[in-house]
């Protein structure tokens, strides 16, 4: 069973909640993040991206960065930018995108169940990025952005959401990026408690995005665990930031691949080693895959269709015959060479949410040689894996919309 409760929300007045908003630290690189606060002093990437108000040579895992951030948090504190609920909260979240709505509860949800397999992952973590989030998390004393989760819609809990998604918000504003966001608070008893009751009948919760959060929640709780003398597991560091969404309306993008180079080999001598594995044809427009089993490939200037050949696909493996996996397994490491994404430097992943013209964009750019466009692994695939235990290949969901950091931040003490 999955437990959650509520918690006092660290969230900023309603007046400045469109200004405060801003987007999860690791879909921009730092140039991008200082030109998205700029001229914005309550812009919350000053407190996730900290390196943007330091010199542009700054390590962005140095000490200064680290505490910088924790500094700024308390500035937010003390000028009333962020203020704490009173009481302990759940807080109901919905996100449009177009005709796309999706609509979560935000929680704290436990460390407890991360560990023994209630809240299930489906990515490995890299060494370096799980510290960094450890380190960011231990100087705020706070979980700032929220692990995105999803588990088997529930109608239950979709009574209880709908009924308080019906009355006014505390927040409700367009992005510039177009995204609607509209926040409730709900602190009624009888209405957290059924919330709370309901969430232990569901057995699993899975983690669509924030591996690296999760994890080093994680770690965190077990750093101040081996430090507190009366450590009890009420404490709040037992507990981490999520947002929880019932799968039916999640929505997956492809997470598309470019690469630096041909491994050496020339365009016809690449071109010549796929197709001893996949069907390959030229065509005219570019190639958005449509089904299973469908990629795109933008090289030199024109897009290819590839489909992989028969008996290629071994349907009877739940990770071998995921898209991510047949280009990895039969093109990636065989013919480019990639045989570690997770650490090769070589290859870059792209958010569908960018569109196949950045795809070419970067390949006619010169910076990359080839681009891949996929089609998405699908929310049943995650979970089916992650049931069973096993682990996707990096890179292999891309979820839209992205959730707003700034909202609601959970104090840790």
């Amino acid at each position: 069973m999955a437990i959650i409760k509520p918690f006092r929300a660290l969230r900023p007045p309603r007046e400045v909640a469109a200004k405060v908003a801003a987007f999860p630290y690791d879909v921009m690189n730092v140039e991008e993040a200082r030109e998205m606060a700029s001229g914005n002093p309550y812009s919350f990437l000053k407190i996730s991206r900290p390196e943007i108000d330091l010199p542009s040579d700054i390590d962005p895992y140095s000490e200064q960065v680290y505490r910088k951030g924790g500094e700024t948090l308390q500035e937010f504190i003390k000028n009333g930018v962020l203020v704490q609920d009173a009481s302990e909260c759940y807080y109901v979240y919905r996100q449009q995108m177009g005709s796309i709505t999706q609509t979560g509860l935000v929680v704290c949800a436990a460390v407890n169940d991360y560990q023994n397999g209630v809240i299930k992952k489906h990515e490995l973590t890299r060494a370096d990025k799980e510290e960094d989030r450890v380190r960011h998390i231990d100087h705020l004393n706070a979980n700032d952005e929220p692990v995105f989760c999803t588990y088997k819609s529930d109608a239950a809990i979709a009574g209880v959401i709908d009924r308080i998604a019906a009355r006014e918000a505390v927040y409700d504003f367009t992005a510039d990026d177009g995204l609607i966001h509209t926040l409730w608070v709900v602190d009624d008893q009888e209405e957290i408690d059924s919330l709370t009751e309901y969430f232990t009948g569901i057995p699993t919760l899975y983690i669509a995005d924030g591996h690296h959060r999760s994890a080093a929640a994680n770690r965190v709780r077990e750093l101040r665990k081996g430090s507190d003398s009366s450590h009890n597991g009420a404490e709040e560091y037992n507990f981490f930031l999520a947002v929880i969404f019932p799968d039916n309306e999640m929505n997956v993008m492809p997470y598309n691949r470019v690469v630096k180079d041909l491994n050496g080999q020339t365009v016809a001598e690449f071109i010549s080693a796929i197709a001893r594995k996949f069907e390959i044809t030229p065509v005219k427009l570019p190639v958005n895959p449509v089904r299973r089993h469908q990629f795109g490939m933008f090289l030199a200037g024109t897009w290819y269709e590839l489909m992989p050949k028969e008996n290629l696909v071994d349907e009877n493996d739940a990770v071998a015959r995921l898209d991510v996996s047949i280009l990895q397994d039969n093109l990636l490491n065989p013919i480019l060479g990639v045989r570690n994404p997770r650490s090769d430097q070589r290859i870059n992943f792209v958010g569908g949410i960018r569109g196949l013209e950045e795809l070419a964009r970067l390949v006619s750019s010169g910076d990359y040689q080839v681009a891949f466009s996929l089609y998405p692994t699908s929310i049943g695939e995650l979970m089916a894996l992650a049931d069973v235990g096993k682990i996707m290949p990096p890179k292999s969901t891309w979820f839209e919309p992205k959730l707003r950091s700034g909202l609601f931040v959970h104090l840790l003490g």
